[in-house]
């Protein structure tokens, strides 16, 4: 499982989106990102889809997930 809390792209809180780990400063929720990827989509279409994200983010976060798979 991958340690979110360690990745400075994204934030937790109770009181938003069921404390879902979330892209700071939205609410989109990381796992949004995985399935609509899982799903075909690009990172483009992704981030049309969801404008308030910024590409920076998702790059950190997908940079995140394969360091911390290449550690487990």
């Amino acid at each position: 499982m991958i340690d979110w809390s360690q990745c400075p792209e994204v934030e937790r809180n109770a009181a938003k989106v069921s404390g879902a780990w979330l892209f700071k400063g939205t609410r989109v929720p990381v796992k949004a990102l995985f399935e609509n990827i899982e799903g075909g989509a690009t990172v483009d279409q992704f981030l049309e889809w969801f404008p308030g994200v910024r590409r920076s983010q998702v790059d950190g976060v997908l940079e995140h997930a394969q360091r911390s798979l290449e550690t487990a």
